[in-house]
């Protein structure tokens, strides 16, 4: 999964960017916060565990 389209599917769903950190980007959805790395391609294992992390159904 494109590391774009992650992030669009996290917007939709409520979350949102807390802040950047140097590898990784921070979003938060209520209490529940999670890293997403910098590359252009996530792993869609990678991709399904932050959706579970933020509590948003992970559709690909």
């Amino acid at each position: 999964m494109k590391r774009s389209q992650l992030i669009k599917h996290l917007k939709i769903h409520g979350s949102y960017l807390l802040r950047e950190g140097k590898r990784h980007s921070i979003f938060q959805k209520g209490n529940f916060t999670t890293q997403i790395p910098r590359h252009k391609e996530i792993v869609d294992e990678l991709a399904r565990k932050i959706c579970k992390d933020l509590g948003i159904p992970f559709v690909r």
